[in-house]
């Protein structure tokens, strides 16, 4: 029987190997309805470009080739804006969520799934998990809605306020960076109430939802016991409110007297502030990212290389990632052979993962970083000299750790570059290690061990 055939088959895909499935179906998906003549103003796009855009959306980047505003219709906006909302949530997550309103019964792969994005600890309750997790995305997006609404109000009819509150409050907790504004958010660089919002929003959607279920279990399931955050969420609130503080600071200083110059002391802290919080993932701005300083741009491909937490609307190599290998560095110069966080010591395995992790994600920018050069013209690449080495890196890095910030160089590209940057955004959301899994398998034996010989390093 064909039925028959099909769930052995579908029983046999690999959890990875269904998640990826289940983003490169959306992306399919939605290249074709923004190819759409009615979703654009002039009825037509290119192949190359409806799928960046829609790459972009589902992988909550915010690269973008055409300006969202203007080219697409609000068909093709709706289509956009429900991409992002389905990348940010994640697609397994959507899936599952519509099988429970159907009254259907989860798979035992839907769940696993569902443990290995959401949970750091095996789970029982994952029904629990998710409406969490709805729950409290419904609720901050509404917030941004209201709050964004109430800013726009007195600007624009009241029928676009809310239009524009609804997309931009998407965008910014999935952390997507799309913006209806060809100039992003610049124009309202010294209103408190965007800066604020928009922070706030992106902040809650790049913690994590197993941050956000722990905070919530803590503070309103307690039931009068005492319970503990895990380590996991303390880390992942301290590493975010340490690069928050770091980011702002380094900008602050390095800018204060150039793209600062002229603005007065609130507002540059502001500007700081957002685009220290923006840089790690979301892909807002308020200035123009291509006329800061070389050593902001710097310190914003550090912020953007590790860019969320874990199980976020965000990608990069993680926040908790950065803190393992900080606490082994700190280990290992105190000459102790564990790493512990909180009281708690971390497994040898999530060690030598975070290594790991680092390392194949620095060889994979390096490598399509230089695919990328491969494909400009020789000619152009040597007129514009060195001044294009940066922005090119910058956008490598922008699109791996899903921020959608850009220098300008995202209009230079040719088709195969935006191939390549379409795969580093693809990579960077569904996860550098979840993607070699999939090309690689399972974890193999750990086959012959010969004798130890001593290699000198350092």
């Amino acid at each position: 029987m064909p039925g028959k055939w099909i769930a052995d088959r579908f029983r046999r895909i690999r959890v990875t190997t269904l998640l990826l499935a289940s983003y490169l179906t959306a992306i399919g998906l939605g290249t074709l309805l923004l190819m759409l003549p009615p979703a654009t103003v002039s009825g037509a796009i290119s192949f190359i470009d409806a799928l960046f855009t829609a790459t972009s959306a589902v992988c909550v980047t915010g690269l973008i080739v055409v300006d969202t505003g203007s080219y697409f219709t609000p068909l093709g906006q709706l289509v956009i804006l429900t991409l992002i909302q389905l990348g940010g949530l994640g697609i397994m997550t959507v899936t599952v969520a519509g099988f429970l309103l159907m009254g259907r019964v989860i798979s035992f792969k839907q769940r696993l799934a569902m443990q290995d994005v959401f949970a750091h600890t095996p789970m029982a309750d994952i029904h629990s998990l998710l409406i969490s997790i709805l729950c409290f995305t419904i609720l901050m997006e509404g917030i941004g809605v209201l709050l964004l609404f109430l800013g726009w109000a007195g600007e624009y009819p009241w029928g676009e306020a809310l239009y524009m509150a609804i997309f931009h409050s998407i965008s910014a907790f999935c952390n997507a960076g799309f913006a209806l504004f060809p100039d992003s958010f610049i124009r309202y660089q010294e209103s408190l109430l965007f800066n604020l919002t928009l922070s706030g929003l992106i902040i809650f959607g790049g913690i994590g939802f197993p941050v956000v279920y722990d905070l919530i279990k803590v503070g309103f399931r307690s039931n009068g016991k005492r319970l503990r955050l895990s380590v996991q969420t303390r880390t992942v609130l301290i590493t975010t409110f340490l690069l928050i503080i770091a980011g702002m600071a380094v900008f602050w200083i390095e800018e204060y007297g150039l793209t600062l110059g002229s603005e007065n002391r609130g507002t540059k802290g502001l500007i700081a502030f957002f685009q220290s919080v923006t840089c790690r993932t979301a892909g807002f701005n308020t200035v123009d990212i291509a006329t800061l300083g070389d050593a902001t741009l710097a310190f914003m491909l550090f912020l953007m290389f590790f860019g969320a937490s874990p199980g976020s609307c965000g990608g990069g190599t993680k926040t908790t990632t950065l803190a393992v290998l900080s606490s082994f560095a700190w280990s290992r110069m105190r000459h102790r052979c564990r790493v512990n966080l909180f009281r708690r010591s971390v497994p040898e395995d999530t060690i030598s993962k975070s290594a790991a992790l680092v390392v194949i994600s620095i060889g994979l920018i390096g490598v399509i970083f230089f695919l990328v050069l491969l494909t400009l013209p020789p000619d152009w690449l040597h007129s514009a000299g060195h001044d294009r080495f940066l922005p090119y890196l910058f956008e490598v890095v922008s699109a791996f750790g899903t921020v959608g910030l850009s220098m300008g160089a995202t209009n230079e590209l040719t088709t195969a570059g935006k191939g390549l940057i379409i795969l580093m955004m693809l990579i960077g959301r569904v996860g550098v290690l979840t993607f070699s899994y999939v090309i690689a398998g399972p974890r193999k034996a750990n086959g012959i061990e010969y004798a130890e010989e001593n290699i000198m390093i350092g």
